[in-house]
């Protein structure tokens, strides 16, 4: 019996040291490609913290109430302070419109979001759905491109009742692949977001599905706040490293969510919340990052509103 539990010990101890350096290899093979093109977005060289960190300061378009015209919109976040913002696509803009806003307010449009990610979903079991899905990225990518912008945000699965884990794994990676040419074609990055969506649990499987693609034109698009319900974010930030691209900030307080329920945690006003933000800034310091947007994702208004919201954003991450 003695000899059984030692070598039942040993086998643990030895699957354990092999997982541990799995996920280092995980952790570090791509670090190098993954920047590659995403030169604007981030510094390559890791800095050991000598060179400050600069978050540009952006707002979803959504979130926008300024009266007026887009031009009007976009003119108002210039003056607030703003240095982007992200638009929705597929859309009902015309190109035309965004762009004299654009150039006429000097505000960048550093991306965009794929606006029906949460519809047609790249893991639904409907091969048409997923097709369509594939088309409306298709369209976002090039929408980015003609606005100037670097950059699609993907929700990539949804994990339900009608979609196991391991199917949304697998369609969604393959419908993905279909876009990436394009992606690659007009240098725009698919950045998956990490959301609420049942997929990618850890920082480290979602290395791993990253990784996978083996494209530099992939990599996440990192919300802060959505990981402080059930973790910490500058750990996901170790973890991810440069596979991040961009990064959505929002405020989440795990106390309103245990008193009023989860999503009532997203309440909490950025700097007024549970996310260590020196902490996080630290890890992408240490990380290598010099530069990256940084996109408010939280409830929006008018000028005063956003005037708190920036002032709050520059709290968090402090200019350089």
């Amino acid at each position: 019996m003695q000899d059984f539990l030692s070598r039942r010990s040993f086998l643990e101890a030895s699957a354990l040291s092999a997982a541990a350096v799995a996920a280092t290899g995980l952790l570090t093979a791509r670090d190098s490609q993954a920047g590659q093109t995403a030169k604007s977005e981030t510094t390559g060289a890791a800095n050991g913290g000598q060179v400050p960190l600069t978050v540009k300061k952006a707002v979803k378009i959504g979130m926008v109430q300024i009266p007026g015209t887009l031009a009007e919109k976009f003119k108002g976040l210039k003056e607030l302070g703003y240095d982007g913002v992200e638009l929705d696509s597929p859309s009902p803009l015309k190109l035309d419109e965004v762009l004299e806003a654009r150039d006429k307010s000097g505000l960048t449009i550093h991306g965009v979001v794929d606006s029906v990610h949460w519809k047609q979903t790249l893991s639904h079991p409907d091969e048409a759905v997923r097709a369509q899905g594939v088309t409306a990225l298709e369209q976002a990518i090039r929408d980015s491109k003609a606005y100037g912008g670097t950059s699609v945000l993907l929700v990539p699965a949804v994990v339900n009742r009608d979609v196991s884990y391991a199917d949304a794994y697998k369609r969604s990676q393959a419908e993905i692949k279909k876009a990436i040419p394009l992606a690659g074609e007009l240098g725009i990055r698919i950045l998956f977001e990490n959301v609420w969506n049942n997929f990618l649990l850890s920082p480290l499987e979602m290395a791993r599905y990253i990784d996978e693609f083996d494209s530099p034109v992939v990599g996440a698009y990192f919300d802060v706040g959505n990981i402080v319900h059930y973790g910490w974010p500058q750990h996901w930030v170790q973890a991810l490293g440069k596979r991040i691209g961009k990064l959505d900030i929002k405020g989440f307080s795990r106390s309103i969510a245990d008193k009023e329920g989860k999503y009532k945690g997203f309440n909490a006003e950025i700097g007024e919340d549970d996310c260590d933000w020196p902490a996080v800034a630290k890890a992408l310091t240490e990380a290598g990052f010099t530069e990256i947007w940084g996109t408010a994702e939280v409830r929006g208004g008018n000028a005063e509103r956003l005037k708190d919201i920036l002032m709050r954003m520059n709290k968090a991450f402090p200019k350089a």
